[in-house]
């Protein structure tokens, strides 16, 4: 299987404070790779060093073989998606307006009345109805702001699509119900999904492929259905949640 993401010995440090430590990590195309650990450990680093918005100290990123930098920066962002964890929409646009935002920008620009349309059929797609395309954020419940999120995600049709705690501050059944569309919607664009999460209710509904960070380093990957036999202390800890164990918790 073809890798969309490559990291070759990925270091990143914040003054004394090794937060990356060496990663190497293939995330097959295709396929939903979820990144999994503690506080602290590295996740959201990962996450940013891919999109460009933190310099790895040492390293390489490769996108479908090719050097991150060595790509038009541009053309490079177009291939994404990301579902940030506050939904984070944009409190002063319509709900449409969110959606159709990057629609709306660089290259694409499409006319409003174009934009508005793709933007309604996504809204639609993660079970939301045309009525709320012209409210506001705020008239919504924390559940519908994080549809309304990935509805932006996957309006422009990005080749990979990135989750930030996609469940984050949501009911169990919302939670599912997110964790669903997420699964339902990466199979149906054919997409790469990178998800970042805590949550091991998510992981196994999501994941085709489990990645632990633990003290900079890959602690453990392989396939979700080998998560329960994996025979690694730290991961059996952080799936059951204990407190006692290799992973030490903070008092």
């Amino acid at each position: 299987m073809t890798d969309k993401i490559t990291l070759k010995d990925l270091h990143k440090s914040f003054g004394s404070k090794i937060i990356l430590d060496g990663i190497n990590l293939a995330i097959p195309k295709g396929q939903s790779t979820v990144i999994i650990g503690g506080s602290g450990t590295g996740k959201s680093v990962l996450l940013k060093s891919i999109l460009g918005l933190i310099d790895p100290d040492q390293g390489q990123i490769l996108i479908d073989g090719v050097d991150k930098n060595k790509l038009d920066r541009a053309d490079f962002l177009a291939q994404f998606g990301m579902l940030f964890q506050g939904a984070a929409l944009f409190d002063s646009l319509s709900i449409w307006e969110n959606v159709a935002f990057r629609l709306r920008q660089g290259k694409t620009k499409l006319s409003k009345s174009d934009a508005r349309d793709i933007a309604i059929e996504k809204l639609k797609r993660v079970g939301l109805r045309s009525e709320v395309a012209d409210l506001f954020p705020a008239e919504l419940s924390g559940g519908m702001q994080k549809r309304v999120g990935l509805a932006r995600a996957i309006a422009a049709e990005p080749e990979v699509i990135f989750f930030d705690e996609p469940t984050t501050g949501l009911d169990p059944i919302m939670s599912g119900v997110i964790n669903e569309l997420i699964r339902e919607i990466v199979v149906e664009l054919g997409a790469t999904a990178v998800t970042i999460t805590h949550d091991m209710s998510s992981v196994r509904v999501i994941a085709d492929k489990v990645v632990m960070l633990h003290n900079g380093h890959i602690q453990w990957a392989g396939k979700v259905e080998d998560i329960d036999n994996s025979g690694d202390a730290h991961l059996d800890q952080f799936i059951r949640g204990d407190a006692n164990g290799p992973i030490e918790s903070v008092r």
